[in-house]
């Protein structure tokens, strides 16, 4: 398994699919099938039955779906365009993730 160049908390920006142009946060990432959660972006309606030990109401729900991870690009947060990673070390001896777009720093 390659290391992801998307991590949670990162906004990033659709590039395909019915979605396109929507940016939005990663929520979760699910390694296995390289799928990323985005919020607010891919809604689907769940029929969910009342589950009173839970606390789940019932009826219908709207939350996000999947999507694939190729499908989605980082949005540099200086210049606010999409663009790939690089990595980089700092000269504190620290490796952290640069937009290759304009060398913005993307870790916190």
């Amino acid at each position: 398994m390659d290391k992801l160049k998307i991590k949670k908390g990162d906004m990033v920006e659709v590039i395909a699919g019915k979605e396109r142009s929507r940016r939005g946060r990663v929520l979760r990432i699910d390694r296995q099938r390289e799928r990323v959660v985005v919020e607010g972006v891919n809604m689907i309606k769940r029929h969910t039955r009342p589950n009173p030990s839970r606390n789940i109401k019932g009826g219908i729900v709207e939350r996000e779906a999947p999507i694939h991870l190729s499908n989605v690009m980082v949005v540099s947060p200086e210049s606010g365009k999409r663009t790939r990673v690089g990595t980089k070390v700092l000269e504190d001896g620290r490796k952290v993730r640069v937009a290759r777009v304009d060398g913005a720093i993307l870790d916190r």
